[in-house]
């Protein structure tokens, strides 16, 4: 398989097709929702793949800047229907594949759903891209995948664990993309993010769940563990590490970590946000938030040395930097009706 270098184009390469069309699945989600912005302000041609409903809704798009939506144009469907998916990617050059079911609590009682959306709907996105003669698909993984470290910082060949019904649909996703590169010469990058936060994120996440009690003026805020540590990534950083690891073709076939290379465990990150803004309130850890014991990640540090090396990405907005200009998104009255404080949300 013939791979073409990039690196000869201006900073951090040339877009690939940049006028051609590219697809973005999982677009109307959080971090989609910011790749898109990102890559119209790149000057990618988009479309903008969000998961049909019956109210129109195109997720977090809704609440893009009107330059932003003028500029997309928007498939509503389903990565599990394969026709949809064909329908979708026809015209397009490039794939980001976002589409997936994220919440691990919810994979508890659910499984088969993360089967039929993450692995069965990452099949149909590489078939569909093969058959089009795709020329680069991004598939997202996340850093779930290795469970607990075994050791740190973790590189891309710590070995993967399955510690909850989520991280296995997404091991599998992963060794699929990995099959079709190896057994079609289907241009796969799996890119692997870390714990990524910022505006727009669920509140089943730690950093939404946080800010949210806080505003609504909780004295004490529930949470899960408190000792796990995990790599924060802003999202605006996550999302430059994906179109960077689709500057470089240098790229294809491989699993590369999207994260900073620092941690900070869950109880200094709560700390650090109720110092930011200025509440006196105290954390409580709930059994009812706890992962199974066995299910439970204790650790995450990311190694990014190759994304270092195949791009020269790195991370730019520091954490504490970061968490500011979340906690005034989330000041700024946008959630609001989004996000149920009170309640655990799995």
């Amino acid at each position: 398989m013939q791979i073409r270098s990039s690196k000869d184009n201006d900073e951090m390469g040339e877009l690939p097709h940049m006028k051609k069309r590219v697809l973005v699945t999982g677009a109307g989600g959080f971090i989609g929702s910011h790749l898109v912005e990102a890559l119209v302000h790149q000057g990618y041609s988009l479309k903008a793949f969000v998961h049909y409903n019956s109210l129109n809704s195109w997720g977090w798009l809704d609440h893009c800047n009107q330059e932003i939506k003028d500029e997309i144009e928007v498939f509503s469907g389903d990565v599990r229907d394969p026709n949809g998916v064909r329908t979708a990617m026809k015209g397009c050059k490039m794939v980001f594949h976002l589409a997936a079911l994220i919440g691990i609590p919810y994979s508890y009682h659910s499984p088969d759903s993360y089967i039929d959306t993450n692995v069965k709907g990452t099949l149909n996105i590489l078939q569909a891209a093969r058959d089009y003669n795709v020329s680069k698909v991004i598939i997202t993984s996340t850093s779930e995948v290795y469970g607990t470290a075994r050791y740190v910082p973790i590189d891309e060949a710590h070995p993967l664990q399955g510690q909850s019904p989520y991280s296995a649909s997404k091991i599998g996703a992963d060794k699929m993309a990995e099959s079709f590169y190896r057994s079609f010469e289907t241009p796969v990058v799996i890119a692997r993010p870390f714990n990524t936060f910022g505006p727009r994120q669920s509140a089943r996440a730690i950093v939404p769940t946080i800010i949210t009690q806080i505003l609504e003026g909780k004295k004490e805020i529930r949470l899960g563990s408190l000792h796990p540590t995990r790599d924060l990534n802003f999202v605006t950083d996550t999302c430059k590490g994906f179109i960077a690891l689709a500057k470089y073709d240098e790229a294809i076939g491989k699993e590369v970590n999207i994260g900073s290379g620092q941690e900070i465990s869950i109880a200094d990150l709560a700390n650090l946000i109720i110092s930011l803004m200025n509440s006196e309130a105290i954390l409580i850890s709930e059994d009812v938030r706890k992962r199974p014991e066995k299910s439970e990640v204790e650790r995450l540090l990311c190694d990014n040395s190759m994304i270092r090396k195949l791009t020269g990405w790195k991370s730019e907005i520091p954490l504490r930097e970061g968490l500011m200009k979340t906690i005034e998104w989330f000041m700024g009255g946008e959630y609001a009706g989004k996000y149920k404080s009170g309640i655990y949300n799995v």
